[in-house]
């Protein structure tokens, strides 16, 4: 065994002759533990968050998206989108004409953004997962349906089974607005409220109106165009892979996205509060590491005349200087390991029990308690920055000690302790 590390280990566990060093080093272990536990559950809760929301995004997003870049609509009716949504591994196409328009009912009137979707939509994606009250349909015998958010529906003051319809008023694209008769710019149409589903996202349950393609194309005068072509991919086929290859058919005039990059705001926006929380942290373990500072200089000035007996005995400034390095680093190990150990556990109760609830309220929010998802990148990670920290601190003492050796080998540690030497 490394001899620094056998003295430095003995002297961790050995009892000191004043109890503050202990008190002093078991406050650094605690608190080095409890900042590295912290760090643990933070990461795991908005994993979590980050888990519900791409579970709630991936029942209305699919795998892939194609739209074009400039523009709104196109024909996908070409040769190189044959080819693009006959690689292997797309299981469903479903089209989508995306518009603005007004809905109106009874005295209400709200301008909503209204999505035409084809009857694959409904196979593609899991809507029953985020209806809120009624169903999902789109199209049955003669009579159109609409799907809307919560918020917008509440805003209509509509819910499903009510008689009367919404009353649709879209912009033509091809005429003119006349003063005189402002209404023959608009064409209109006539929906059955469905179902209502929540995404707890603003700017889906406030605003967005599902109804089929077919009326949709009818209001705003299109034949076969879309604005997008949403594409579910078979179970473990490799969505890089089909990505990468239709956007090198399709070529620079279309953009291929996956469900990430659709909700590119909303997952960067989690990542960003994520990861500053993690840094606040950080700044909180410095101060709890300084603790193995004090315990650590205060451990050099006890044991000077231990470090006198083994310079006499021929120990080199460098093997001194390891053995309070060693120490320091075990004090933070103990921490980090035990900090970890804790939050795993902690972490792992949460997901079985649920004991931090979000509301004393049952169902007051989507879930009760706090979600939990432990990933082992992300323990990796504090393991290296509370390892970082603790270490470069503790190089501090080590480096002060190896100084004053080498101002004065021989009397080192001979006289009194002052500002300068041992």
């Amino acid at each position: 065994m490394n001899l620094s590390f056998f003295i430095a280990r003995r002297y961790l566990f050995s009892k000191k002759s004043h109890n503050a060093i202990n008190v002093i080093s078991l406050i650094s272990v605690c608190g080095i533990a409890i900042a590295t536990m912290a760090m643990v559950c933070v990461l795991s809760v908005f994993n979590g968050f980050g888990g519900i929301v791409e579970d709630m995004f991936s029942a209305i997003d699919p795998d892939l998206k194609i739209s074009v870049k400039q523009g709104k609509v196109f024909d996908y009716h070409t040769p190189a989108f044959d080819q693009a949504l006959q690689l292997p591994g797309v299981q469903l196409i479903s089209e989508s004409l995306e518009e603005n328009a007004l809905f109106t009912f009874e005295d209400q009137q709200v301008p909503v953004h209204m999505k035409g979707v084809s009857e694959d939509f409904k196979v593609m994606t899991e809507m029953d997962k985020l209806m809120v009250d009624g169903s999902f349909r789109l199209r049955e015998d003669v009579v159109d349906y609409t799907t809307l958010g919560a918020g917008l529906a509440v805003t209509l003051g509509v819910r499903p089974g009510f008689i009367n319809p919404i009353e649709i008023y879209a912009p033509r694209r091809d005429v003119r607005v006349n003063l005189a008769n402002p209404a023959a710019a608009f064409a209109t149409g006539y929906v059955q409220i469905g179902g209502v589903f929540g995404l707890n996202q603003p700017e889906y349950d406030e605003q967005m109106a599902i109804i089929p393609i077919e009326l949709a194309r009818e209001l705003f005068n299109y034949a076969t165009e879309v604005t997008s072509l949403e594409i579910k991919l078979d179970p473990g086929a490799s969505v890089n892979k089909i990505k990468r290859e239709m956007e090198r058919i399709l070529g620079d005039n279309f953009l291929v996205e996956d469900r990430f990059e659709q909700q590119r705001e909303s997952y960067r926006m989690l990542q960003i509060e994520k990861w500053v929380t993690f840094l606040i942290l950080a700044f909180i373990l410095l101060i709890a590491v300084f603790n193995v500072v004090g315990s650590l200089s205060m451990l050099i000035v006890e044991k000077k005349e231990d470090v006198r007996s083994l310079q006499n005995m021929g120990a080199s400034n460098r093997l001194i200087s390891r053995i309070f390095l060693y120490e320091g680093w075990l004090i933070t190990l103990i921490g980090i390991v035990s900090g970890i150990v804790t939050g795993v556990i902690l972490c792992l109760l949460q997901q079985q029990f649920g004991l931090l609830k979000l509301s004393d309220t049952p169902g007051a929010y989507i879930i009760d308690a706090y979600p939990v998802i432990l990933k082992v990148g992300d323990l990796l990670i504090v393991f290296v920055v509370v390892s970082l920290i603790s270490l470069l601190t503790v190089l501090y003492p080590v480096n002060n000690l190896k100084k004053k050796m080498s101002v004065n080998q021989e009397s080192a540690f001979s006289a009194p302790l002052n500002g300068d030497r041992f």
